[in-house]
């Protein structure tokens, strides 16, 4: 294992996954600017890693995996501030790794904090954690993102509803609506993510990044431009040396030997 030490992260890459922990739990993990600019820095460093095949995201402690944007800083935000895409750009980033991106929830998921794990790929909840999206109450809109990615998500009546109520949802209700995709004791929630990286790991790397393209441009246009798309991208696959390998592996009952070309 290998870790690098930031003021308000923590960065480790345990075999084939990097785990970004949001490390301010005095603050229940509260997303300052300063904590973006680092996991900017955190997910570009693991995107560029050949070791990682898995990014994960999760908070430091067992109260918050980030409870949203630091409010000391929002209170002096002017126009010009709100206006740039700060959360929208690490959640964009997100989706555009070619690597799997997993949000490990383990607490209060709020407001910016939710928004980041929007910008993920999977999401896992511990039984504790607990997600909303507050900021009407603040006078203010969501800025990261929600209102975009939490509707297409979780359909347009849920998203509305989080959206308008700002009311609390738990890890079960998440489940339900398709928030989350798996919910676990919190004691095992990190074993989960990392069995979770281990599996999408014995993939050919090629894979998670073309279906990763192939969700993010169908769902921005027509279905059948999507499957035109597909088609092209599956075609370009079967060009790859790890296409055959895969094929003469399964044919041989032996785990493939992945090059990754």
């Amino acid at each position: 294992m290998t870790t690098t030490d930031f003021r308000e992260l923590r960065y480790e890459v345990q075999g084939p996954m990097a785990l970004i922990t949001i490390n301010r739990p005095q603050k229940r993990n509260a997303i300052s600017l300063d904590t973006l600019e680092e996991l900017h820095a955190a997910v570009a460093a693991a995107a560029d890693d050949p070791e990682v095949r898995v990014i994960a995201i999760t908070g430091a402690g067992d109260r918050a995996f980030a409870s949203g944007s630091d409010l000391g800083e929002v209170e002096h935000r002017d126009l010009k501030k709100a206006l740039e895409p700060i959360v929208q750009g690490l959640a964009a980033r997100l989706e555009r790794t070619p690597k799997p991106t997993i949000a490990a929830i383990n607490g209060i998921c709020f407001g910016g904090g939710l928004e980041v794990a929007l910008g993920c790929d999977l999401r896992v909840a511990s039984e504790e954690a607990t997600f909303a999206t507050p900021e009407g109450k603040l006078g203010i809109i969501p800025g990261g993102g929600a209102t975009q990615r939490l509707p297409r998500i979780v359909g347009r009546g849920w998203g509305m509803h989080m959206l308008l109520m700002g009311e609390p949802i738990d890890a079960r209700q998440a489940l339900a609506i398709g928030l989350v995709t798996r919910v676990v004791p919190a004691e095992e929630l990190l074993a989960e993510v990392r069995r979770m990286a281990e599996h999408l790991a014995g993939f050919a790397p090629f894979v998670p990044q073309f279906m990763k393209a192939m969700v993010h441009s169908g769902m921005d246009g027509s279905l059948a431009a999507g499957l035109a798309l597909e088609k092209f991208a599956q075609g370009a696959l079967c060009e790859t040396e790890d296409k055959k390998e895969g094929l003469r592996a399964f044919l041989e009952k032996r785990p493939a030997r992945w090059q990754g070309r």
